[in-house]
């Protein structure tokens, strides 16, 4: 029976099945192979009720209802999470109630917390950072839009937009989320193209990169020893990311081998970083009084807030404002000005191209211009 319902349907493509629906034939119904986006079938038990079918063979179930002599289509939710039977019931409490039906096509709000975030949630490291974007810029202002309705223009000036109040690498970043997230209307058939394809990038630069110099860093640091101080310290010896020493355990640390392993990274891959002799002499100071390397006042907790500090030591030192992360180029570019390679920087910093790391190249080159001037000064006086 499945299989002559499935020729009638290719075979009279437009006409819309009407069925029994049960738990088998919903089970087995397979994807759609129509021209169609999707195969549709009713209910001939509760009329208004569709089982929806895409090509890839996700399945939903929906209402289609007449309010006021005007038809409306309300999703209900996609099968198995939902049951024929909860389907069937919430479409008699919308004929019995006259609740109005909603779009098909959910809005940017609906489909960021219902299909979106957990997806995210399961599979993504920076969830929290997609949260962030969502709840203070993209919510407020797509998200009362449905998906489709959503244009490549109206995403093109979103980018420009956030450019002019952040910077070009944030924009980025936005543009970026907003792309991830259509591609997956896309791939699980709610949409049927990404509004975002085609955007340009803006060309993000390192001006507002700080290095510090040996000066400053007499200056910055001084004897002070207290947690917070200690752990910006180990972060400009090890030049590792915040996050990495900020949530890292003494399980993971071996002072005798001198390691520190971080089994998860912003690349996804594990990585072991090497100690030097100052950063093992500063973890052997630190008292070994909770699982965390660098715990807060709650031992229980990792220490979280370092970035007021810093600015404080800045303050207090008399040098331009920092950032957390200009520790980390400032252990890479003094790398490069005492003669290391690039590729070990690249190593060290554990970046996942040596694009990346190509930022430091200028320091490497003036070093290289210094040597090569004392062969010039050398050769010049021989020949005076």
């Amino acid at each position: 029976l499945l299989r002559d319902l499935t020729d009638l349907r290719v075979s009279v493509e437009g006409v819309f099945l009407m069925y029994k629906l049960t738990q088998r034939f919903i089970d087995q119904v397979p994807p759609n192979t129509g021209r169609s986006r999707y195969a549709e079938y009713s209910d001939a038990e509760v009329t208004g009720l569709k089982l929806l079918v895409s090509k890839a063979g996700r399945k939903w179930f929906y209402a289609r209802l007449s309010v006021a002599n005007v038809k409306h289509t309300y999703k209900l939710g996609e099968y198995p999470a939902l049951t024929l039977s909860e389907a069937r019931q919430r479409v008699m409490q919308l004929r019995l109630n006259g609740v109005e039906a909603k779009p098909l096509m959910p809005t940017f709000a609906e489909f960021a917390h219902s299909d979106y975030l957990p997806y995210a949630k399961a599979h993504k490291r920076s969830v929290a950072g997609d949260m962030s974007k969502l709840r203070i810029h993209l919510l407020p202002r797509f998200g009362n839009s449905t998906l489709d309705a959503i244009s490549f223009r109206d995403i093109q000036s979103y980018h420009a937009q956030i450019k002019l109040s952040h910077c070009s690498a944030t924009a980025n970043r936005h543009l970026s989320l907003l792309s991830k997230m259509f591609s997956c209307a896309v791939q699980w058939d709610i949409l049927t193209r990404n509004p975002c394809k085609g955007i340009a990038k803006f060309t993000e630069n390192n001006v507002g990169q700080r290095f510090l110099s040996v000066n400053e860093i007499r200056r910055l640091f001084g004897d002070r020893n207290e947690p917070t101080v200690m752990a910006l310290k180990f972060l400009l010896l090890t030049g590792m990311r915040k996050n990495e020493v900020l949530r890292g355990l003494w399980q993971n640390v071996d002072l005798v081998r001198g390691i520190w392993f971080v089994p998860h990274t912003k690349n996804g891959k594990s990585h072991t970083v090497i100690l030097n002799d100052e950063a093992k002499a500063l973890l052997s100071e630190l008292p070994k009084t909770s699982i965390w390397v660098f715990p807060s006042r709650d031992p229980r907790k990792p220490l979280v807030e370092i970035r007021r500090c810093l600015n404080q030591l800045a303050t207090d030192a008399g040098i331009p404002p920092l950032r957390v992360h200009d520790l980390r180029h400032s252990f890479a570019s003094l790398c490069a000005q005492s003669g290391v390679p690039l590729l070990q920087i690249k190593s060290l910093l554990n970046h996942a191209s040596l694009t990346t790391t190509q930022r430091y190249a200028h320091l490497t080159n003036n070093d290289l211009l210094l040597a090569s001037q004392t062969v010039s000064n050398a050769v010049a006086k021989a020949l005076a």
